[in-house]
Formats: C-alpha cells, sequence, structure tokens
C-alpha cells in the first residue's frame, strides 16, 4: 500500500514539474513576443525628436501631435471609417458564406473555402498589384469605395473561418425546430442561430475591423493625395521624418486593440458560464 502510494505521489510530482516547465517556458516564448511592443511605449514619451530607448525626457507633445496634426489625425478617421463599413459588410457577406459552406457536401466545401480563404493565402504584394491593376481601369483608386471594396474582399476570410468554427458545434435539430414552430428562415436565423454563433460573430468582426485599420499594403497601392490611411501614414513617417509621433500612434492601436480583445474574450467567457 505504501509502495502505490508513492508511486501516485512521484507521478503527482513529475506532473506538476511537467506542467510548471511547459509554463515557464510558455511565459518565455510570450515574453519574446511582447517585449519588442513594450519598448515602444515609453518611447513614445521621449522629450526629443528621436527613437531612443531609454527615453530622454518625458513629454506628451507626440500624443498631443497626434490629435493636432492634420496628416495623423485625418488618417485616422479615415481608417476608422472604413474599417467600420468593411466590418459590417463583411461580417454580413462572411457570416452567409460559413452558413452555406456549413450546407455543402465535404468536396465543394473544400472547394469553396480554398477559393473563399485565397486572400489570406496569397501575398499581400501580389494582391495589391492586381487589385491596383483592377481599380485603376474601373476608377476605384484614391476613394473611399475602392478601399472598402479592397478591405473587405481580405476581411472576409476571417469572418468566414471564425464564424465556421462556431457552426461546428451548432445542432441544425434547433434550425428544424424553430421551423416546425412556424419560424421563417430570418426569424430561425435571428431567434435561433446567431444567439448560439455569437462569440464567433464577435471575433470574426475584431478580427476584420484590424484586418481593414492594420492593412498597408493594397492601401499603399490605392492611396492618394486626399485619402492616406493610418497605416500608410505610418510607413510614410519612417521613411521620411522618424516622428516618434509614430510611437504614440502605435502606443495608441497597441491599447486599444489590446482591450477589444479583453472586452471579447470576457464577453464570450461570461456566455459560455451562463450556458
Amino acid at each position: 500500500m505504501g509502495a502505490t502510494v508513492q508511486i501516485i505521489l512521484k507521478s503527482l510530482s513529475a506532473r506538476r514539474a511537467g506542467y510548471t516547465t511547459l509554463y515557464g517556458f510558455a511565459v518565455l516564448v510570450a515574453f519574446t513576443l511582447i517585449a519588442p511592443l513594450l519598448v515602444i511605449i515609453p518611447m513614445s514619451f521621449t522629450g526629443v525628436q528621436s527613437f531612443s530607448f531609454p527615453p530622454k525626457g518625458l513629454s506628451t507633445q507626440w500624443y498631443t501631435n497626434l490629435f493636432t496634426n492634420e496628416a495623423w489625425y485625418r488618417g485616422m478617421i479615415q481608417s476608422f471609417g472604413i474599417g467600420i463599413v468593411v466590418t459590417v459588410l463583411s461580417l454580413f457577406l462572411g457570416t452567409m458564406a460559413a452558413l452555406a459552406l456549413a450546407r455543402m457536401s465535404n468536396f465543394m466545401r473544400a472547394t469553396t473555402s480554398s477559393l473563399l480563404l485565397s486572400p489570406m493565402i496569397i501575398p499581400a504584394v501580389v494582391s495589391g498589384v492586381g487589385t491596383y491593376a483592377v481599380f485603376l481601369k474601373w476608377h476605384l483608386t484614391a476613394n473611399y469605395l475602392g478601399f472598402i471594396l479592397a478591405h473587405t474582399a481580405l476581411a472576409i476570410p476571417f469572418v468566414v473561418t471564425t464564424v465556421g468554427a462556431a457552426l461546428k458545434g451548432f445542432n441544425r435539430t434547433l434550425e428544424y425546430a424553430a421551423a416546425s414552430c412556424g419560424a421563417t428562415p430570418i426569424e430561425t436565423f435571428f431567434l435561433v442561430t446567431m444567439p448560439i454563433i455569437r462569440p464567433g460573430l464577435a471575433s470574426g468582426a475584431l478580427f476584420a475591423f484590424m484586418a481593414s485599420f492594420d492593412e498597408v499594403v493594397v492601401a499603399s497601392f490605392l492611396t492618394g493625395p486626399d485619402l492616406k490611411t493610418l497605416p500608410v501614414q505610418m510607413f510614410t513617417s519612417v521613411w521620411v521624418d522618424s516622428d516618434p509621433t509614430l510611437a504614440a500612434v502605435s502606443t495608441v492601436i497597441i491599447t486599444a486593440t489590446s482591450a477589444a480583445i479583453l472586452l471579447v474574450m470576457r464577453s464570450n467567457r461570461r456566455r459560455t458560464a451562463h450556458v
């Protein structure tokens, strides 16, 4: 009996040591990935017009410049507006595509998924050149419609992926039950399907917005004198003047993105706890 207890204790001790090692390795990898981003935050408060770490002096002048310099705040407003429209369109189209894929045969699902997810696979430069060549003939360069169409095409795969993952655990018997009670397909979707796949919709909306807001390659091909998104302005700043406002913008984006991700995760966790 004593030998058995010792074996169990050794097994638990070895398992605990394995978990501790794995956790430590995960923390090390996370720190390696996040550390370069965290360096940007103190650099945004530097008191001199150059990138230096540790920062020389403390000042908030670069945040002030972000919201007072026309080139910076106009780019932020344009990126935010385009991102909102792209999120709505890609969420609508991507959700419909995910619902259609869930009802296809295996062969048709694989073929159609490859086509829908191709914007995630094709190199961004190739997409940018192809989009520019086509949109130039359609007079869609340097205008909002061109940006919205191009970014929507790039954002739809993110929605298809997240909503499709949510639909894998969906029981279609619930839809049949709603239909047998007289619900129309639209009523069934809004009252039965959508509440269940809401976490996938929230994640897809977040990824779609960030895919549009953070996109720089295709935007560089479509940009114009009066329409320059924030990522393009950031890229231009690196080559032209190395303005520390770039660090301030990066800090704002990191903070906003982290807050949005935590909000979505918390909302999904609450919903899972209530189910």
